[in-house]
């Protein structure tokens, strides 16, 4: 009896000990203004095809809430994604491999009336985009943030589905400007000459579905699956992941929006070389990180004047939700560099304009920042030779 019990113990022993083969999950994220080509997708073929070839359940889901998709891609909610541009790119930040792409990449467009001289010149005016987190949408806010310009600087901002009906309202005077595929647009501009122009351009963007798989799936397993998507089943509908974008067109398309724009009117942004030459003709250089940042390393001579910032990364923030109350400390009379954290900080990009409204006539802005400055070789004071000074 007593032998009985042990082996049944034994053999329970194996089976808790026994490592459990969890479920893959999976999720097609569908473009909004692409519903066609993702109904085309075949969700249960994807899921049984997946699930023999790794010999386990998987789960595959689909969905057209792209913020839902993109709050997924920071907290790590599936294993695959199989998503446009923009959903990808926020996956591969956030501890995902790159599998590949199914079409080639592309480019976008803002388009405006041909009275427009710039993008600039659209401020208060109105746009017209398809979908509210379209791939067109998320493009259209960093090409307007590039020039200064937050979709809340515009007197109206209208959605709707298809991207071609805005270059129509462009031509009606519906609308002031639109954004639109690159080759959509050579083939109406041909059609309707003169009628609107370009006003900027994206960057290359990857095409189609992307495909990310999560970095700590097993290597077996990351392997096949990523083979799998190269020549995945026909009964799939989904085309074979066979275009491999350079991992710089997902890291723009991540920027896009979150990064500072290239120009602030009233101030001259400059470069490394170009601080290095103001500061030896007496430019006071302002560093507007916080104090554990400034001390770690810093930019020498550099003053250390904290930009406290709660409001949101925008050019429309609200300044009155920050404190720059060190600014008081500095003479207006002095040319002013500031700086921070290179292009994606905001603490320079903000210091600076509360500076210019303060009446610093002399305004610099470093936009590349201490990254910019360390990767040109010059030097770095770092927290031991800090704190001897």
């Amino acid at each position: 009896m007593k032998a009985s019990v042990r082996v049944l113990a034994c053999a329970l022993g194996i089976l808790v000990s026994a490592p459990v083969r969890a479920d893959v999950s999976a999720v097609v994220a569908i473009e909004p203004t692409e519903r066609k080509a993702g109904l085309l997708l075949s969700r249960f073929s994807l899921q049984e095809q997946l699930g023999k070839l790794l010999g386990q359940e998987v789960n595959v889901s689909t969905s057209e809430d792209m913020t839902d998709v993109m709050r997924a891609t920071r907290s790590g909610g599936y294993d695959v994604f199989i998503a446009p541009a923009q959903v990808a790119a926020s996956a591969l930040a956030h501890g995902y491999e790159l599998v590949g792409a199914t079409d080639a990449s592309e480019q976008y467009l803002l388009v405006g009336r041909s009275a427009l001289g710039s993008t600039a010149e659209l401020r208060k005016g109105r746009i017209y985009l398809p979908q509210q987190d379209s791939i067109y949408t998320y493009l259209a806010r960093g090409m307007l943030n590039a020039s200064g310009l937050s979709l809340k600087d515009l007197r109206l901002v209208q959605y709707a589905r298809y991207p071609m009906a805005g270059l129509a309202a462009v031509s009606l005077g519906l609308t002031d400007a639109t954004v639109v595929r690159r080759e959509d647009w050579e083939a109406w501009s041909k059609d309707n000459p003169g009628v609107a122009k370009v006003l900027a351009s994206s960057g290359a963007v990857p095409g189609g579905f992307s495909v990310a798989v999560k970095k700590d799936l097993p290597p077996d397993v990351r392997g096949r699956v990523a083979k799998w998507f190269t020549a995945p089943a026909a009964a799939s509908g989904l085309k074979p992941v066979v275009h491999l974008a350079e991992m710089g067109q997902y890291k723009a398309v991540a920027q896009l929006g979150t990064f500072t724009p290239t120009h602030l009117p009233s101030a001259t942004v400059v470069t490394a070389a170009q601080v290095q030459q103001l500061i030896a003709q007496g430019a006071v250089v302002v560093d507007t990180r916080n104090e554990k940042e400034y001390r770690s390393k810093q930019i020498p001579g550099a003053v250390f004047v904290p930009y406290h910032e709660k409001s949101l990364k925008d050019v429309a923030y609200e300044a009155s939700l920050d404190d720059f109350s060190g600014l008081a400390k500095l003479d207006p009379a002095k040319p002013t560099i500031f700086h921070c954290n290179g292009a994606e900080c905001w603490k320079s990009y903000k210091a600076s304009r509360a500076a210019l409204a303060k009446g610093f006539k002399q305004v610099y802005w470093f936009r590349g920042g201490l990254p910019e400055w360390e990767a040109a070789g010059l030097q770095v004071l770092r927290e031991v030779q800090v704190a001897k000074r």
